[in-house]
């Protein structure tokens, strides 16, 4: 391996920092989009079970927050009737609507930074073709001493500009569209997560509108 880096040349290390940030962020969005994290399947039967006679206490309500992404949102609809228990019901969808505006910014953290590697990566193995493409023709003009081809071009720089220029271009795609498929593949998923927390605090806002006083 460290023999490709080293026939691949300097504009190679900035495509393995692409690589190896890319691969912390699709851990990093793994782990963070388990369902278990965003949106519990239970979790709107539980926080409406729990506040069928009224408002849970602050304490309740700190727990549900702490439990997961879509507890936040519905923790910011029982902090609205604690705050205010005559709260209109256009109050309360408005709590909601913020919380989940906040939660899909949460949801979509990172998916910018890995859709610019996988728009980046491609440009910088393009970089190092042209490195590569330059240490060619850079190779062409020999001065016909030892080591030389006949046609006044040296084979070892030669052979060194190619190397650069296929490896780079290589690498470069490698990282790209692997970065390329997360970024589609979690996004699709923060869009079924949002939609599916759209329509349970639908249902959730409705009955916050039944705990007014």
């Amino acid at each position: 391996m460290f023999s490709i880096i080293q026939a691949a040349g300097w504009p190679i290390w900035p495509l393995i920092f692409c690589s190896v940030i890319a691969l912390a962020l699709v851990i990093e969005r793994f782990v963070s989009l388990k369902a278990a994290k965003v949106l519990p399947p239970q979790l709107l039967d539980e926080a409406i079970m729990v506040s069928r006679n009224g408002v849970p206490n602050p304490d309740v309500v700190t727990q549900l927050e702490q439990n997961s992404v879509f507890g936040e949102v519905l923790a910011s609809g029982f902090r609205t009737l604690n705050n205010n228990p005559r709260a209109t019901e256009e109050d309360l969808r408005s709590s909601l609507e913020g919380a989940g505006r906040m939660a899909g910014s949460k949801l979509q953290r990172y998916l910018g930074a890995l859709a610019t590697i996988a728009s980046a990566a491609p440009l910088l193995g393009l970089l190092g073709t042209v490195i590569g493409m330059i240490e060619i023709f850079g190779s062409q003009g020999g001065d016909g001493g030892m080591g030389t081809m006949p046609g006044g071009g040296n084979p070892t720089q030669l052979a060194h500009g190619i190397s650069i220029a296929l490896y780079n271009t290589a690498f470069g795609l490698m990282v790209a569209i692997p970065a390329l498929i997360f970024w589609r593949y979690f996004r699709a998923r923060v869009d079924d997560y949002l939609l599916a927390m759209e329509v349970a605090s639908e249902r959730f806002a409705r009955h916050l509108v039944t705990l007014r006083k």
